[in-house]
């Protein structure tokens, strides 16, 4: 079961990742901030607020260790934590569900609803304790924002019986998200029509060990698991020790760098364009609906939106700017089918997704999660045109939680 700590006051509102965000991609001086949040801490041992936003400040400059560390202090301490709405009054009260955790662990739902009518409370759960309604703040529907991880899959499981007979709408049912697992996900979409998805297998290191000393062979994890190969240990995110293998040697190379006894292991399919970039989407999928959050550019195949180069090259600005105003006439259009398939075979009412376009004109997924970032922080000097976009997204965000608390 679970538990949820009693709250103590709060002596100063927290800033939220939203406005931490907001402030790294301004240029303000964090360190500042991080002093100042401390002395409040020091003079308040009841400020869990200004202990939590400093735990978020560490997972943000990737202090991981200490950003647990701290978080866990401030859950000691309350597990509520309220974001009011932008706009006041507040049109609904969303409560959301989240677990400890890094910036990868939960839904940024602060994020999808900047400058918005709804106010958001932040619930931290813990597994193996008990929750009782008098637990629980007045709310209009709830949120579970608990992303799929080796860690997160037991409180998604404990959640899943007290949330069944919710009264109030619960938007990303548990036992859905549990689901998101890669491999689980190629299952899940394999063969789905307008879709491409490498075979994705969790395997051991000593399976792995035994691929790159010949003793077995990479047809065994699946039909067509060839050379090249991509690896990643289970439960990474944000390209951490994300590889392309070739050979069994390199693959021997790996193991002795790469930390973890399990990992992914997907065949490596070259999406190249035909001028040698490589193109990433970052879709998210709303109700069913599919909105552009951001189109990366590189020339490595391994596309993150922060090393794409998309600051420095106008070329490439130009290009996404081309591609989110015209999505719905064209990638949405082209891609009708597949999204269909997915959010079908998915079940979820949010999810976003890391894709691309294959040679054939297929859709080449990579990953399904309800944890990935999506925002409209970047400067609107060098990205004028996303503003408009990312509305588009947050509005319909709004208008699914709107519907699903009428009944719609």
């Amino acid at each position: 079961m679970l538990n949820v700590v009693g709250n103590a006051s709060q002596p100063t509102p927290l800033i939220g990742l939203g406005g931490l965000m907001r402030r790294l991609f301004a240029g303000d001086d964090l360190q500042a901030l991080t002093v100042q949040l401390i002395e409040r801490a020091v003079q308040n041992a009841n400020d869990a607020n200004a202990v939590m936003d400093v735990a978020t400040l560490m997972f943000m400059i990737a202090n991981r260790d200490l950003g647990l560390t701290l978080q866990q202090s401030a859950l000691a301490t309350q597990s509520l934590y309220r974001i009011p709405s932008a706009r006041q009054p507040a049109r609904l009260r969303l409560l959301v569900l989240l677990g400890p955790g890094d910036l990868m662990a939960n839904t940024p739902v602060e994020l999808l609803l900047e400058d918005s009518d709804i106010s958001v409370d932040l619930l931290y759960l813990n597994p193996g304790k008990h929750l009782t309604g008098d637990d629980i703040p007045s709310h209009d529907l709830v949120f579970v924002a608990i992303g799929e991880s080796g860690a997160n899959v037991p409180l998604l499981e404990a959640i899943g019986p007290l949330l069944a007979g919710w009264i109030k709408p619960v938007i990303n049912p548990p036992e859905r998200i549990t689901r998101l697992s890669r491999d689980k996900v190629c299952r899940l979409l394999a063969n789905a029509p307008g879709v491409e998805i490498p075979s994705s297998v969790r395997c051991s290191r000593q399976q792995l060990l035994e691929v790159s000393n010949g003793q077995a062979a990479l047809a065994g994890f699946a039909g067509d698991m060839t050379w090249p190969i991509i690896i990643r240990p289970l439960d990474s995110h944000a390209g951490q020790y994300l590889q392309r293998i070739d050979t069994a040697a390199a693959l021997q190379a790996y193991l002795d760098e790469a930390p973890g006894n399990e990992f992914y292991i997907s065949h490596f399919v070259d999406y190249a364009g035909s001028d040698g970039l490589y193109r990433k989407y970052r879709i998210a999928l709303i109700n069913g609906h599919p909105f552009i959050a951001h189109l990366a550019i590189s020339e490595n195949w391994m596309v993150h939106y922060n090393n794409a180069g998309m600051k420095d090259s106008e070329a490439k600005r130009n290009e996404e700017a081309a591609a989110m105003e015209t999505f719905g006439e064209t990638f949405a259009q082209r891609h009708a089918q597949a999204f269909q398939a997915i959010n079908a075979r998915m079940g979820l009412d949010y999810l976003a997704m890391d894709c691309a376009e294959t040679a054939g004109g297929k859709l080449l997924l990579f990953e399904v999660d309800t944890a990935m970032v999506v925002h409209a922080l970047d400067p609107v000097d060098l990205f004028p045109y996303k503003q408009p976009v990312m509305r588009k997204l947050f509005d319909a965000f709004r208008q699914m939680l709107i519907d699903r608390h009428a009944g719609r």
